[in-house]
């Protein structure tokens, strides 16, 4: 079944054109396609105003950020399968530059999981959800992390004020396994030991 489309003003297609992965709300054709008619984190195609498709999005109608592209794809599906692919991409992209498991593994847009940081401790992520539209998917993202690297722990550190932006609440909560006590990591050679429940964001 096909996605929904948000139609774009005349023109507003120009930055989208160029690798820009957001659609701000005064540029959608709301004649066309009101924005009222979706709830956050539905997922739409984009169109301009001619008609062409650039990509699937997820959508928060009551944002700034209207809409976040996912793929210049038409009608993605965004499922275990989605995440566990991006995740993969990711995790490859990191093990040619890292010797040793600590590191950012996503950083929102630039590995294609807009609303998304997540931080590698070794055996434990971090995670930090920050659109509804990533917020909607949790369970298949935790399930795609799960499978791809099969970690000790996951945890949730939504509690960054740019969630209420969203309509989102602030949290932190351990959504998979237990932490190892110490948690310790390493980085240039040097031993740290780690809170990631009360540390500052996701490390």
């Amino acid at each position: 079944m096909a996605h929904p489309v948000i139609y774009l003003k005349k023109n507003e297609d120009k930055r989208l054109r160029k690798g820009h992965l957001w659609v701000f709300s005064n540029e959608v054709d709301t004649q066309r396609s009101p924005l009222d008619a979706f709830t956050p984190g539905d997922l739409a195609q984009v169109h301009s105003a001619d008609g062409k498709c650039m990509g699937t999005a997820y959508v928060n109608p009551g944002a700034l950020i209207c809409a976040r592209l996912l793929s210049r794809k038409a009608n993605l599906k965004c499922g275990a399968n989605f995440f566990k692919e991006r995740l993969a991409t990711a995790l490859s992209l990191r093990e040619k530059l890292f010797d040793k498991p600590y590191y950012r593994l996503v950083f929102g847009e630039s590995d294609g999981l807009p609303g998304l940081v997540i931080d590698r401790f070794g055996s434990v992520l971090a995670l930090q959800i920050t659109t509804a539209g990533m917020e909607l998917r949790k369970e298949s993202l935790v399930a795609a992390l799960i499978e791809v690297l099969a970690p000790e722990a996951i945890v949730l550190k939504n509690d960054n004020s740019q969630r209420q932006l969203e309509g989102l609440s602030l949290e932190s909560e351990v959504v998979y396994g237990t932490i190892p006590d110490p948690l310790i990591i390493e980085e240039n050679g040097a031993r740290f030991r780690i809170d990631i429940v009360d540390g500052q964001k996701t490390g």
